[in-house]
């Protein structure tokens, strides 16, 4: 018998749609042993173009597919017995999905981008337009873009007439400039500040907890030196943030969130993307926790 959500991908894959299975999570199944940590070199569709033709659902969005013999075959099977939903690419069928978080994201929708195609998600709304841009993720609190380069969750047709993009969408996406012409200062932060027990006097936790944790989040952040640097700074102040929900505070949540800005900078972020990414990380974790 074909796993349901197999069937759903089938009926997608037919419409032109490439799909791929979801792990407990709602997030990709990881790589396989030969492509761990990219070892392999990538999928050709990825933006490093890499020569892998794993038959596994290895490398997430990027081994989206809309030919059903790969979805069928046995390589795939274990993933989609395990599947608990289906994810496609957005930009691989010609759309983008703006991705808005919570209610205040919605109305901000409702109230500046033209209306198109919606679907409903657990806490906000998919609006998906005709058109592929580059993704990125908080271009504004509670919301993300979602084409080029990245996944989304199935969660149905929605309802209305799907428009066509519209330029304000296309300028919530700020172009991460990672690699500055020669002897060109993208920005600087010469009194940046940094986490330390005095700024962090209603912490739970340890000194070496904290630092342990924000080192390694600052490593992540540097090394996309290439592209994402701004995104993985919102995933790791997100993260770091988290982990203070408890805490009666003052936690130097803003110490902490000047040490990834001066991080997304140093390998060429545009300091205002960067401290919007970060600010963003940091109150969509507040946001989740209340």
């Amino acid at each position: 018998m074909t796993p349901t959500h197999l069937r759903t991908a089938l009926d997608l894959a037919a419409a032109g749609v490439p799909v791929l299975p979801l792990r407990e999570g709602k997030v990709p199944f990881g790589n396989c042993r030969a492509c761990a940590r990219n070892a392999c070199g990538g999928r050709p569709n990825m933006k490093s173009a890499g020569p892998c033709r794993c038959a596994a659902v290895c490398h997430g969005w990027a081994a989206a597919t809309t030919d059903p013999t790969v979805l069928t075959a046995p390589a795939w099977a274990t993933a989609w017995r395990q599947a608990v939903a289906v994810a496609y690419h957005p930009g691989g069928a010609g759309v983008t999905v703006v991705d808005l978080d919570h209610a205040a994201a919605v109305a901000w929708a409702r109230a500046s981008l033209p209306a198109t195609r919606t679907v409903s998600t657990t806490r906000g709304e998919h609006w998906i337009y005709q058109g592929a841009v580059r993704s990125a993720n908080a271009v504004r609190p509670g919301v993300d873009i979602k084409s080029l380069m990245s996944y989304a969750r199935w969660l149905g047709p929605g309802t209305g007439r799907m428009t066509d993009l519209p330029s304000a969408v296309r300028a919530l996406v700020v172009k991460e400039e990672t690699t500055p012409a020669a002897g060109e200062v993208v920005s600087s932060l010469p009194e940046r500040a940094t986490w330390d027990r005095t700024v962090a006097t209603g912490c739970r936790h340890t000194e070496g907890y904290v630092r342990t944790g924000l080192t390694r989040g600052l490593a992540k952040v540097r090394s996309h030196t290439e592209s994402g640097a701004g995104s993985q700074a919102f995933g790791v102040a997100r993260f770091l943030a988290r982990q203070h929900a408890q805490c009666p505070g003052p936690c130097g949540l803003n110490a902490i969130g000047e040490e990834i800005v001066a991080a997304a900078v140093s390998v060429g972020v545009p300091e205002p993307y960067a401290r919007r990414s970060v600010t963003n990380g940091l109150e969509s974790a507040s946001e989740r926790a209340a």
